[in-house]
């Protein structure tokens, strides 16, 4: 599969610290970024790449010349004229599917895992989409449960009161059956108004897909940032040293904290049945933040028998999510997942979901959400705790293999409070 790799922003924000290197030159720990990630594709089987460049190309062309010094191929698109940031897809050849990357971004993601969930959906577009830790001025993807893009809200459209916490990062595969949607004749002359036919992907490619059922979006923690200011440069800087960037690749085994929801999370109010009875315990979005910064994964794993009993919908149950998702992230905290069981054992209530009064193998004290979520995330379960307030969660802890804490109580895994989750959050992390 080709690659395509546009390199030909300017980096205004950050060219006061590196004014004469193009963006994708700028070094991290003596290694250009852009490097970095060749050589991360190149280790992956991704070997023949497309470079288009436009500001200081003498200077990527000179430094990578044809790539044979990192053993790929390299092609070069040198923009003469601005096209925007999709133009110069139309003026390649590209007669399959493509992965199409952007040198602005630091990554470090299994794409041979995206490419397989992108064959797979049998979508036109695949989109990487992520958390991070400002959804709130993020572009943002509304997807149903098999991950197809039902909307695309960017940064300047109106959002829903409460949103899932999934980013589009700039990482896609691409059919170049899309590219034929739009005529491409034109780009790069002089309109009517005397102004350069441009395309811009997001709005004239890619939201347009939005509600078309062509377009997937595939969920992953893996590492993408921007690096465009000066702080987010030293922050890309320190998770490198760290050694964070590479080890969130999911090729990796991963560390995983898994958090009850209910006591945990949110303030228990027995069975939560509607949004407005959701509340965060004070202090749990710091702790879930040093849980991002720690390396290890926060997965949120929760009974909800609320479905089962017929008095709570899907639909309902993810607006409650969406809703904790988004208070997290307006404190700057994010999760990396969550699972749930909708089961519930005992029959005989009014309302309930008769094909959901099943005794599962999801529900805990049951280790099933642990599982499946180390099966989708690649998780070391051995090196990983679950934290719960009751004693089901620390039983489908020890039954997964994990480590084990219980708020609130002495009797099982490690003693805490609410209080103290931040501070044994620490601990681990260090």
């Amino acid at each position: 599969m080709k690659v395509v790799i546009m390199a030909g922003g300017r980096g205004t924000r950050i060219s006061k610290l590196f004014p004469d290197i193009p963006k994708p030159l700028i070094p991290i720990q003596n290694v250009p970024v852009l490097e970095r990630e060749i050589i991360s594709l190149r280790n992956q089987g991704f070997k023949d790449i497309i470079l288009t460049v436009s500001y200081m190309a003498d200077k990527i062309m000179d430094f990578f010349g044809d790539g044979s010094r990192w053993g790929v191929k390299i092609e070069y698109f040198i923009e003469e004229t601005p096209l925007g940031n999709a133009g110069a897809l139309f003026k390649l050849e590209l007669n399959e599917d493509f992965l199409l990357l952007n040198a602005d971004a630091v990554f470090d993601v299994d794409f041979n895992r995206m490419v397989s969930f992108h064959k797979a959906h049998r979508g036109l577009v695949t989109l990487f989409t992520h958390p991070n830790s400002h959804p709130y001025d993020s572009g943002l993807i509304i997807a149903d449960e098999r991950g197809r893009v039902e909307r695309w809200i960017a940064k300047e459209d109106d959002r829903p009161l409460y949103y899932k916490n999934r980013v589009n990062a700039g990482l896609h595969v691409i059919s170049p059956m899309v590219l034929e949607r739009i005529d491409g004749s034109k780009i790069g002359e002089i309109d009517e108004n005397g102004k350069i036919v441009k395309v811009d992907l997001d709005r004239q490619i890619l939201k347009p897909l939005s509600g078309t059922g062509e377009m997937f979006c595939y969920d992953s923690p893996e590492y993408v940032k921007d690096m465009g200011t000066p702080e987010r440069f030293n922050s890309v800087v320190k998770d490198y040293k760290r050694g964070t960037v590479k080890a969130k690749n999911l090729s990796n085994k991963q560390k995983a904290i898994f958090l009850d929801r209910d006591g945990t999370i949110n303030k228990y109010v027995g069975f939560l049945k509607d949004k407005e009875q959701f509340e965060l315990i004070d202090g749990v979005a710091d702790a879930i933040k040093k849980i991002n910064s720690s390396g290890y994964l926060a997965v949120v794993v929760t009974n909800q028998p609320v479905i089962a009993r017929g008095e709570v919908t899907i639909s309902e149950l993810n607006t409650i999510h969406d809703k904790m998702e988004t208070l997290l992230g307006r404190q700057g905290a994010y999760l990396d997942g969550i699972y749930y069981c909708p089961h519930h054992p005992h029959k005989g209530y009014v309302g309930e979901v008769v094909e959901l009064k099943i005794d599962c193998e999801c529900r805990k004290p049951k280790p099933g959400l642990l599982l499946q979520a180390a099966k989708e995330l690649n998780i070391d379960l051995a090196n990983s705790w679950m934290i719960g307030d009751g004693e089901n969660d620390v039983k489908a802890g020890l039954a997964a293999g994990c480590h084990t804490a219980l708020i609130g109580s002495e009797d099982f895994g490690q003693d805490m409070s609410v209080n103290s989750l931040l501070e044994f959050v620490k601990k681990i992390g260090n």
